[in-house]
């Protein structure tokens, strides 16, 4: 039950985040004069409406996003009544229609802001001087937490009924303790503990570590377990031993903030968050096969890109699990991701719409400047197969990680 309450949570954030962009929109366009006619939360039939003013107001029964009807978008729209001529956008100058346009990601961009900056004020943000990289993970102090258990097969689960306990916690190790020899080998990091436990064969096994800066020495037996090598988690397993521990970090994974501090931090946060994000834009294409691959039965890559359907999981899975940090952080990718992407200069993008106002400015500014007659608006219509042929890629990729999701999902959690 809390699973689908988390599910129907998120794809509820996601449809007020739309509604807001569209909101964003309106608000701006009439603050500039332009007539707004009609303002939806979703699509299909009308469930219920109003009229105030000049426009009209409303849901639909279809909840999935929403809309706001500006007149004159562009010159050849053939909606505008007598009398609103001088009204329509298109006739407003481009920083205007700059605004009204961006407004929708800004929304996103702002949704995502508030609420990071409330996380840091309150639940805090992720370190960015925690150690992420195999690297930096090998370098850190050998100071472990007990494993629950011991995964025998896999190590890509959690504890099960059957699976052994720790070889440490059988032992009396403690979280906290710093291991720094095996068998009489030399620890000085965890990546030494890994290698020298792999290397030790399975059975009694002296460890020497210090607990609250006192050494002592623990006779362990190390479990035997199949994994795969060091740094390559999809690679063949073989036989190794385990101690049945965790790396303690030294360092914590999250930093909570004083309300001042927070609007530094969550700035350094959104630059980090907007390379990410663009650097994940430039993977999409050469993630498609490997989303073609989850469909057709193959495993899913967790790097592949996910759909609202698939965020909406994932939000299930955080409120099932009380992670609702990750619910959170959820969230605020999403709208940043979608934030990013409608700026995209393509039709039927609000990107593509400022991309045109540009051109048509700065077209217009060069023949001014050669003494040539200015030749107009851009016609939309000329740019019709161009638009198709986007609406037709972005359905056909939409519906591809929508099946991705649906069929074969990424989880956080075990289920």
């Amino acid at each position: 039950m809390s699973y689908l309450l988390g599910v129907a949570l998120f794809a509820l954030a996601i449809l007020i985040s739309v509604s807001l962009h569209e909101a964003g929109h309106m608000l701006t366009a009439k603050a500039f004069g332009m007539k707004v006619t009609r303002y939806f939360v979703g699509f299909g039939p009308t469930l219920w409406s109003f009229k105030r003013g000049e426009t009209e107001y409303g849901v639909k029964g279809i909840p999935l996003g929403g809309f706001c009807k500006i007149v004159g978008m562009t010159p050849q729209d053939d909606d505008v009544e007598p009398g609103d001529e001088k009204r329509v956008m298109w006739r407003y100058p481009v920083w205007k229609r700059t605004i009204v346009m961006s407004a929708g990601s800004i929304t996103h961009f702002a949704l995502a802001l508030v609420t990071l900056w409330i996380l840091a004020v309150s639940a805090g943000l992720p370190n960015p001087k925690f150690p992420s990289t195999d690297e930096q993970l090998r370098a850190e102090p050998a100071v472990i937490a007990l494993a629950p258990c011991v995964v025998v097969e896999s190590a890509n689960r959690l504890c099960q009924a059957g699976d052994p306990a720790s070889p440490a916690a059988t032992a009396q190790l403690k979280d906290g303790d710093r291991i720094t020899a095996v068998n009489g080998r030399s620890v000085s990091s965890w990546g030494d503990m890994l290698d020298v436990v792999r290397a030790t064969k399975p059975g009694q096994a002296t460890v020497d570590y210090v607990r609250d800066g006192t050494p002592a020495t623990a006779t362990v037996d190390l479990a035997a377990v199949q994994r795969p090598p060091m740094g390559d988690p999809k690679g063949a397993t073989s036989a190794v031993s385990a101690l049945g521990v965790q790396l303690q970090f030294s360092t914590p994974a999250r930093v909570q903030y004083s309300p001042g501090a927070a609007f530094g931090a969550t700035a350094d946060f959104t630059g980090n968050m907007a390379v990410q994000t663009l650097h994940a834009m430039q993977r999409i294409p050469q993630k498609v096969p490997a989303l073609w691959t989850a469909v057709t039965g193959g495993e899913r890559d967790v790097d592949t890109p996910i759909s609202v359907v698939g965020a909406s999981r994932l939000g299930g899975e955080a409120v099932e699990n009380n992670a609702w940090l990750v619910f959170f952080m959820l969230f605020v990718s999403l709208n940043f991701f979608i934030g990013v992407f409608n700026l995209l200069p393509l039709l039927p993008l609000d990107g593509g719409h400022i991309a045109i106002a540009w051109f048509e400015r700065v077209r217009s500014w060069l023949y001014a400047r050669i003494g040539r007659a200015d030749p107009g608006r851009v016609d939309y219509l000329k740019l019709m197969p161009l638009t198709y042929a986007v609406i037709l890629i972005g359905g056909a990729f939409t519906l591809l990680t929508v099946t991705a999701d649906v069929v074969n999902p990424i989880t956080l959690f075990s289920r």
